[in-house]
């Protein structure tokens, strides 16, 4: 026996089954919206996990291949490793999800999203974010819901509530929201340089709507929700913080973290951790839980001293940056390179150009394979942040991190047309102290402009931090946090932007929900300081992209032909376009359009091929001259190519002033001949003189 439950959202029919399917999970809801179908699973296990500090929540969106009805690519023809796409869906449920969890809970818990079949014009990605919400509220596992997600897009100015693939793919903003019924949990936006008066109109329309869905939720959790069950708190011991304070006072934990060095702090902890080990080396069981008690402890004395004091760790007021650094050109022979250095935060960023032809090909859920023109990557190595640990290749923060910068400078970038290049930007963290990605947006803009990529304005991001009290008036936000304000602090709040507006917002929070005065004053905080590192940091290092690209560079000449004449240009198995790249060394790419873009290193072969594809395509007049290499020798004449592909014919009566008796005693094979068009014979073909041509 099952029930049935549904909504109307956005002008479309948002319904969920519970007691259908997977009636094992701890919490089950069958989604449908629209033709969009989400299984999203909630499971928890029996007992904690030994021996960790922290909640084992995972959360996993599986994207099938069958649910657009398409066959996966490979020899295997089975799902591989996650999209980007299905890790930062992932993320964007995560995110808002787990600060809802109890603190003290060390339960794994699995999330799990299956998509089963996508109608475009219902978003799979928010249906699992709804579903999410909804299996784990009705489970028995301990959670502090309901919370509701929706999704904003933007075209002609006018605000769309869920919008369809189309719209979300087109729009100016993308913009996903979460809220539980008094706060906004999570925002995750890219936008066309949205205003932020905008951008706060567009998160509370959806924070409206959330309320919504949340009252839907609650109604469905008071008719087949389960009791949450009990667990074991793993809390740390008032009386082992009592007993820490006594041996390490308030003052003396001050003074340790009051610094600006982060070796120094963390040198400085660490001779703590060895006196409080010795206090307890007869306690078993407090030595066991003694780091995250020791971490419990830094972290309210940070917050006290930021709350009640507006101290900072390393004596910077609530307002102020860390000291900033920038430079270009610092790594020889790549196409474009920048160094960005804020604090401890380091990041240098590598930018390479490539023919649009090598674009990432991404065969996602739905119709077509796209490409993907600009990408950036971000790499984060243990050595950043004076650890060691093998790489193991980009994780799902990695990943996360990587597609916030590249969301960042998307809206300013030109169209292909403007630049016909594919691009990519790697930035790899040098020194990590707290929002490495907003350092790596400020690095890749740098390095786009020293690369010599016109985008249209320049972009800067910076991450906000906040502390609250006991009641929502008190709080304190912080500009540009380090880490040790981001682990102990309730908030990162990402901006990034350019003078006119908001370019990509990627939010974080520990607590239950900021409210709009929080909001509003982080987003303006945010702006305030992307103008400042601008203005003071990136305009002296590099004001504006550079006229050329990079001497290192390929350069690309576009062209366009008429496409009823792209076969002529390749050729028969691509015979013809084979041939011209060897001659020139060039790299030729065609579109089905007609347009041809030319890519090499040397203006020489560059010229040679265009002149060679111009004279494939042009129409063939009388009088007009070619130079072109005898190819065949024949009794009554020879054929001269002058294209690849291209053969013209001079009659032996045409070789020479007087009379020809042997077209050998005038021309051999592979000779270089200065031609005249006669326009073309009875067959069809072109014809040739060389005695009526201009010789040297």
């Amino acid at each position: 026996m099952f029930k049935t439950f549904s909504i109307e959202i956005a002008g479309r029919t948002l319904s969920v089954d519970i007691g259908r399917v997977s009636a094992q999970a701890n919490g089950a809801a069958f989604m449908h919206y629209g033709d969009t179908t989400v299984l999203s699973t909630a499971t928890a296990s029996e007992k904690p996990r030994d021996g960790i500090d922290f909640f084992p929540l995972s959360v996993e969106y599986e994207e099938k291949m069958y649910s657009v009805g398409k066959m996966p690519g490979g020899f295997n023809k089975r799902e591989g490793k996650a999209s980007e796409n299905a890790v930062l869906t992932s993320r964007v449920i995560d995110r808002p999800m787990r600060p809802l969890f109890p603190k003290d809970y060390r339960n794994d818990v699995t999330l799990d999203n299956l998509v089963l079949s996508v109608d475009p014009d219902c978003r799979p990605e928010l249906v699992a974010m709804i579903g999410s919400a909804i299996a784990t509220c009705i489970s028995d596992i301990p959670f502090d819901g309901p919370c509701a997600m929706t999704q904003m897009g933007m075209i002609d100015d006018e605000l769309i509530v869920n919008p369809t693939q189309e719209q979300w793919a087109e729009g100016d903003l993308k913009l996903t929201v979460a809220s539980t019924a008094q706060k906004v949990i999570m925002i995750e936006a890219g936008a066309k340089e949205i205003p932020e008066s905008k951008m706060l109109e567009a998160i509370y329309m959806a924070h409206d709507v959330n309320q919504k869905l949340i009252a839907w939720i609650n109604e469905i959790v008071a008719e087949v929700g389960k009791p949450k069950h009990e667990y074991v708190s793993c809390a740390i011991p008032e009386e082992l913080f009592a007993k820490m304070k006594e041996i390490v006072p308030p003052e003396e934990m001050e003074t340790a973290v009051f610094t600006d060095e982060k070796q120094k702090r963390e040198e400085n902890i660490s001779n703590i951790s060895k006196k409080l080990e010795e206090a307890f080396a007869d306690n078993e069981e407090w030595l066991a839980i003694l780091g995250e008690a020791l971490y419990q402890y830094q972290k309210k004395t940070v917050r006290k001293m930021i709350l009640k004091d507006h101290k900072r760790p390393d004596g910077r007021e609530i307002t102020q940056i860390r000291k900033l650094a920038a430079e270009v050109d610092i790594i020889p022979r790549v196409h474009g390179s920048a160094m960005f250095t804020r604090g401890q935060t380091q990041i240098c960023n590598i930018t390479t150009l490539a023919p649009l032809s090598e674009a990432q090909k991404i065969d996602g859920l739905d119709d077509n394979v796209k490409t993907k023109r600009y990408i950036h990557h971000y790499n984060f190595p243990s050595y950043s942040v004076g650890e060691t640990k093998v790489s193991r290749g980009p994780g799902r923060r990695e990943i996360g991190h990587g597609a916030l910068a590249e969301r960042a400078l998307l809206p300013v970038l030109p169209s292909e047309e403007e630049f016909p290049y594919s691009i990519r930007t790697v930035s790899e963290t040098f020194e990590s102290n707290g929002s490495t990605s907003m350092a790596s947006t400020c690095a890749s803009c740098m390095s786009l402009m020293a690369a010599g990529v016109p985008i249209k304005a320049m972009v800067a991001g910076i991450s906000c931090g906040l502390v609250t009290g006991d009641t929502d008036d008190d709080f304190v936000l912080l500009t540009d946090i380090q880490g040790l304000e981001d682990f102990f602090g309730d908030m990162d709040f990402k901006v990034t932007g350019t003078t006119e507006g908001i370019t990509a917002i990627q939010m974080d929070i520990k607590i239950h929900g900021l409210t709009r005065p929080i909001v509003e004053g982080a987003i303006a905080r945010c702006r305030e300081a992307r103008l400042f590192i601008m203005d003071n940091c990136m305009k002296p290092a590099i004001a504006e992209p550079r006229k050329t690209v990079n001497e290192y560079a390929p350069k690309i000449v576009s062209m366009q032909i008429d496409p009823d004449k792209i076969g002529e240009v390749v050729g028969q198995r691509g015979k013809t376009i084979n041939e011209i790249i060897a001659r020139t060394g060039v790299k030729i790419d065609i579109d089905d359009s007609g347009r041809v873009d030319v890519c090499g290193v040397d203006k020489d072969g560059m010229d040679k091929a265009i002149e060679m594809i111009t004279m494939i395509v042009s129409e063939f007049e009388e009088g007009q001259i070619y130079k072109g290499k005898v190819v065949s020798i024949k009794e009554f004449g020879a054929f001269v190519e002058f294209a690849p592909g291209k053969e013209g014919m001079v009659h032996i009566s045409k070789i020479a002033k007087e009379r020809v008796e042997h077209v050998e005693d005038y021309l051999t094979l592979g000779d270089q001949v200065t031609v005249k068009c006669l326009g073309k014979d009875k067959m069809g073909r072109i014809s040739f003189s060389i005695k009526d041509a201009p010789q040297n």
